[in-house]
């Protein structure tokens, strides 16, 4: 099983929609800002708070790049 299998899969299971392709790439630039601006563990406990927060992914990459931008400035 590949990941959009998976995740098709996952997704029936839990009986929501899988995202879209777009909202793939958004996940994966939020998991990545996550793990560089912090620790790997990062990555995808921030996916999960965004989703339990139910900010759209958009969202929560603006807000991470934003921290991310902070930390450094620190």
């Amino acid at each position: 099983m590949d990941a959009k299998q998976w995740i098709t899969a996952f997704s029936s299971e839990v009986g929501v929609e899988p995202p879209t392709d777009e909202e793939i790439e958004i996940l994966l630039d939020l998991a990545g800002v996550a793990a560089h601006a912090s620790e790997r563990i990062a990555a995808p406990l921030t996916c999960w708070l965004a989703a339990r927060a139910d900010l759209a992914p958009a969202d929560a990459l603006a807000l991470a790049h934003r921290m991310a931008d902070t930390a450094q400035g620190d």
